[in-house]
C-alpha cells in the first residue's frame, strides 16, 4: 500500500483549491475536509472567505476530484470512508491517524459537522454595499442576497456600477412583493361592515376610531360602530369615548344573537367598523368563537390588524392562526415604533395578503394612511422612516 500524504490547502474558491489538490495529488487524490475560513462577517461572499481543503494520496477510497465540481454539500465523514472487506472503513482509518498530529485528526473528525460552501462570484463593489444597506435596514440575510443576487442576473455588466441604476431596481424589486387593497371602499346608501381582528396589544381598537373619524368626519358618511371586545371593560369603555366624540352610534355585543340585533338597529348606515376581542392565535377555542361572530355579522371584509415592532415569525404565525376566520387584508401598526421593515416582504410571501392600511402613531383621526407600494419599499429599504 502506497504511503498516506495528507496535506491542506487555501484558496479563493473551491474550485481553486481543488486544482491546487490534483496539481499535487493527481485525479486519485481523496479530500477529506471542506470548509469556509471566514473573513469578516459575510462569509458567504468569495472576497470574504476563504476556502479551506484536505487531501490525502494513497487511500483506496474513490477519486473526489471529478469534473464539474457540484456546489451541494458534501457527504459526511462515514460517506466518504466506506467499508472495506466488510470492515468500517472510518474506523481503520482513524487508527491510522493516531501517528500523525492530533490537529489533523480533529480535521477528520470534523469532517462530518462541515459543509462545502456554495462557490460565488466576487461582488462588485457597488452592489456589495446594496447588500450591507439591506442589512442595516434589518432585511434579513437571505432575501438580501436574493435581491441583490437577482438584480446581479438582469443588470448588464456594464451598468453594474451605476449605485442609483441599482437602488432603482432593488426597489421595483420590492414593490413587486407588496400587494395593496386602497382605501375602504364605501358607497352611500350601501351598507359595508368591516371588521378588525388580531391578537391584543396590537392597536385595533385606536385603528377603528382613527377610521371611524376619518370616514366621519372628512367623507361625511354615516358611520356606526359595534365592539365584542367585552373580555376587556376598559377596551369598551376606550371606544364608547371615542363614538360620544366622533358622535357615532355604538352597540356592545356578546353573543351571535346579539350580533344580529346589531347590526339590525345599524342597517341604515353606510359604514360599520367592528371592534373584536384581541386573540391569541394558540387559542383555537377562542379563533372558533371569533370565527362564528364574524359569520352571524356577514362582515364585508376581514382585516388583521399586526404590529410591526413584532418579529416576523409571530406575525406569520398569527396570519396563519387567523386565517380561519377568513381575513381579507393586513393592517400593519406602530411603523413609528418600529427599527426596521425587513420582515414585511416575508410575511406577505408567507401570508398571500394584500395590506389596506398602515399606522404610525396614536393621534386620532391622524396618523393612519391606505398601504402605498413605493411608501412602504422605501421603509423595507430603510431610505424612508415614520419618525
Amino acid at each position: 500500500m502506497a504511503e498516506m500524504k495528507v496535506k491542506t490547502y487555501r484558496a479563493p474558491s473551491i474550485h481553486d483549491a481543488l486544482q491546487m489538490v490534483r496539481a499535487d495529488f493527481g485525479p486519485d487524490a481523496a479530500v477529506l475536509q471542506t470548509r469556509e475560513i471566514k473573513r469578516g462577517w459575510l462569509p458567504w461572499f468569495g472576497r470574504q472567505i476563504q476556502i479551506e481543503v484536505s487531501a490525502a494520496s494513497g487511500l483506496n477510497v474513490p477519486s473526489r476530484l471529478v469534473e464539474g465540481i457540484s456546489p451541494s454539500p458534501s457527504p459526511t465523514y462515514r460517506s466518504l470512508m466506506p467499508s472495506v472487506d466488510g470492515q468500517d472503513f472510518g474506523a481503520s482509518f482513524r487508527e491510522s491517524l493516531k501517528g500523525q498530529t492530533p490537529s489533523l485528526q480533529t480535521v477528520v473528525e470534523q469532517l462530518s459537522r462541515e459543509s462545502t460552501p456554495s462557490p460565488r462570484r466576487e461582488l462588485p463593489e457597488s452592489l456589495f454595499r446594496l447588500f450591507t444597506d439591506l442589512i442595516e435596514a434589518e432585511v434579513s440575510e437571505e432575501l438580501a442576497r436574493e435581491l441583490v443576487e437577482h438584480v446581479r442576473a438582469d443588470v448588464a455588466d456594464g451598468d453594474l456600477g451605476d449605485l442609483l441604476l441599482l437602488k432603482a431596481r432593488i426597489a421595483r424589486l420590492v414593490e413587486q412583493e407588496i400587494q395593496v387593497t386602497g382605501p375602504i371602499q364605501v358607497t352611500t346608501g350601501q351598507r359595508r361592515l368591516v371588521a378588525l381582528v388580531g391578537p391584543t396589544g396590537v392597536g385595533k381598537t385606536t385603528t377603528i376610531a382613527k377610521l371611524a373619524a376619518n370616514f366621519h368626519l372628512r367623507e361625511r358618511l354615516r358611520v356606526g360602530l359595534i365592539t365584542v371586545d367585552t373580555y376587556r371593560i376598559a377596551a369598551v369603555e376606550q371606544l364608547r369615548t371615542y363614538a360620544d366624540i366622533i358622535d357615532l352610534p355604538m352597540e356592545v355585543v356578546a353573543t351571535p344573537k346579539e350580533m344580529r340585533a346589531a347590526v339590525q338597529r345599524l342597517r341604515d348606515l353606510d359604514l360599520i367598523l367592528m371592534d373584536t376581542a384581541g386573540r391569541s392565535p394558540h387559542d383555537e377555542v377562542k379563533i372558533q368563537e371569533l370565527k362564528s361572530i364574524l359569520a352571524e355579522a356577514r362582515a364585508d371584509a376581514i382585516h388583521l390588524v399586526l404590529s410591526s415592532v413584532s418579529s416576523e415569525s409571530v406575525m406569520r404565525k398569527t396570519a396563519d392562526q387567523f386565517s380561519a376566520v377568513g381575513i381579507t387584508s393586513l393592517i400593519l401598526t406602530k411603523l413609528d415604533e418600529a427599527t426596521g421593515m425587513g420582515a414585511l416582504v416575508p410575511l406577505l410571501r408567507s401570508c398571500k395578503l394584500p395590506l389596506s392600511y398602515v399606522t404610525h402613531g396614536q393621534n386620532v383621526p391622524d396618523d393612519i394612511e391606505a398601504a402605498d407600494t413605493c411608501k412602504l419599499a422605501r421603509l423595507v429599504l430603510g431610505v424612508e422612516t415614520h419618525a
